[in-house]
């Protein structure tokens, strides 16, 4: 979850898709929306707030249109959580399920609250989901057994891959992507100059 919900979901390196193993979808998706509920929303300068507004109405406004888009081509949005305020830039965090290639949000990125499931028979099918995209920036591989773990990290198609945690921006490592995230390494030496494809 704090690899998708970091301040509101505008993080963005953060995972976008989320690829679960048919077995433990529904396991999952209960702890995930038991996490999500303890979330806290309110006022950002509270310390108390553990869920934030977006950065601006017109951000929120994106993101509540494409949850939109995406419930009138098939999928379904299920709203989680403690009701966010009214007022202010606020999402209530959405899951998005049932997103097919024919729906055009399934080729989008949501800079939002919004966390789109995606169940796999197999090893085979969860690395084709997730490279079935036009980004390719950072992903996130978690299983018991890290040597699978890296074998599929090795096979999954962005610039940058973690294991066993979300993944996050580190200023000592150069954070580029392929496809169209394929922009300037932002951080390390490789920052101030054009990059091929550096991975991390």
């Amino acid at each position: 979850m704090t690899g998708r919900l970091s301040i509101g979901g505008q993080v963005y390196v953060s995972d976008k898709r989320i690829v679960i193993a048919d077995a433990l979808y529904e396991e999952f998706t209960a702890k995930l929306t038991a996490a999500v509920e303890a979330l806290v929303p309110g006022d950002p300068m509270d310390p108390g707030t553990t869920f934030a507004p977006l950065s601006s109405q017109a951000a929120a406004d994106t993101v509540r249109a494409q949850i939109a888009q995406a419930a009138a081509h098939g999928a379904t949005a299920t709203e989680i959580g403690r009701r966010v305020p009214a007022t202010g830039a606020f999402v209530q965090p959405t899951i998005l399920t049932g997103l097919t290639p024919e729906n055009p949000v399934f080729y989008q990125e949501i800079f939002g609250p919004v966390l789109s499931l995606f169940r796999a028979a197999n090893r085979e099918e969860a690395i084709a989901i997730a490279n079935d995209s036009p980004y390719g920036l950072c992903g996130s591989v978690y299983s018991t057994n890290i040597g699978r773990a890296v074998t599929v990290a090795e096979r999954i198609e962005a610039g940058a891959i973690t294991i066993n945690k979300p993944t996050t921006a580190s200023p000592e490592l150069p954070c580029g992507g392929i496809k169209l995230s394929a922009a300037a390494a932002s951080s390390a030496i490789r920052g101030s100059r054009s990059s091929p494809t550096p991975r991390s």
